[in-house]
């Protein structure tokens, strides 16, 4: 497997041209049982397996899974934001340095696992109370120049949590071999 499949093993988020009532609750319900799935991944894994890599220079297991609990963190929050106020300004923040902080490499795999089934609870009953309209509402994110509307913030953030998951998968296939 080439490095670039290894990137993006499900290939990289494409906004749809449309996005229909029952895309969304596909996608709620992708993002409500994303932490079971990785639980029956990471639940037995010892401190070696914890460090295997899905590519060269791509993050271990464990750097994965404290991740997706500060991205999905980020999504749930400025989602809220988007519905609290009017067209919010988010903060973007640099992923490869919080990867590499202490609450990443000090705490154990399974608080990560924790932190991500509870957030992703709150996340998906916040993502269920909406109405239609409110999925029409949206952050500008400076990174990316534009305003991001919740349909595609949710469509986003269901993609990152497959994305994620193929990688810790394919880490646990090679037992972290990646490719020269």
């Amino acid at each position: 497997m080439v490095t670039e499949q290894r990137r993006f093993p499900i290939g990289k988020w494409i906004k749809p041209e449309s996005i229909s009532e029952d895309q969304i609750k596909r996608w709620i319900d992708e993002i409500d049982y994303t932490p079971s799935v990785l639980a029956g991944l990471i639940r037995n894994l010892n401190s070696d397996q914890e460090q295997y890599c899905y590519r060269k220079d791509g993050w271990n297991i464990k750097q994965l899974v404290h991740h997706m609990g500060d991205s999905h963190m980020n999504a749930y929050i400025r989602q809220k934001l988007a519905l609290s106020s009017d067209q919010p300004t988010i903060n973007p923040y640099d992923e490869n340095a919080w990867a590499q902080m202490a609450d990443v490499v000090e705490v154990d795999l399974a608080t990560a696992l924790t932190l991500l089934q509870a957030l992703h609870k709150r996340w998906t009953v916040f993502l269920r109370s909406l109405k239609k309209e409110d999925f029409a509402r949206g952050f500008y994110h400076p990174g990316h120049g534009r305003l991001i509307l919740l349909d595609e913030s949710l469509g986003m953030y269901a993609w990152h949590c497959k994305h994620h998951t193929e990688h810790i998968k394919i880490a646990l296939a090679t037992e972290g071999k990646t490719e020269s």
